[in-house]
């Protein structure tokens, strides 16, 4: 059995047992969040599509330590014989997921 959700502005695949990292959300370490946009669901057997979401359809997700990304830095050259350096490391909030109950 597989989910796809949306949390933030991206979509994800996810199925019990799995981690996935997404959009920083608020929340404690150790808390059940519950994600209830489910954009598609597959028990093995039959599809369920959603319009836009499937109803009734929930995600559970246990909270984890945060994560980051890879550092992304470029240089950024400025007439006059100047370098400047610029750096960014994207934070995640990471979640095992527990659960995906069905509507139906």
């Amino acid at each position: 059995m597989y989910a796809i959700i949306k949390t933030g502005a991206k979509q994800y695949r996810v199925a019990v047992g799995e981690t996935v990292d997404v959009e920083l959300i608020e929340g404690e370490i150790g808390s059940h969040v519950e994600f209830k946009e489910v954009l598609f669901l597959h028990n093995g057997s039959t599809a369920i599509v959603g319009d836009p979401f499937v109803p009734g359809c929930v995600v559970i997700g246990k909270m984890l330590p945060p994560v980051k990304a890879d550092k992304v830095s470029s240089l950024k050259y400025i007439p006059g014989n100047h370098r400047k350096k610029i750096g960014h490391r994207q934070g995640y909030s990471s979640f095992e997921i527990i659960e995906i109950r069905s509507g139906k």
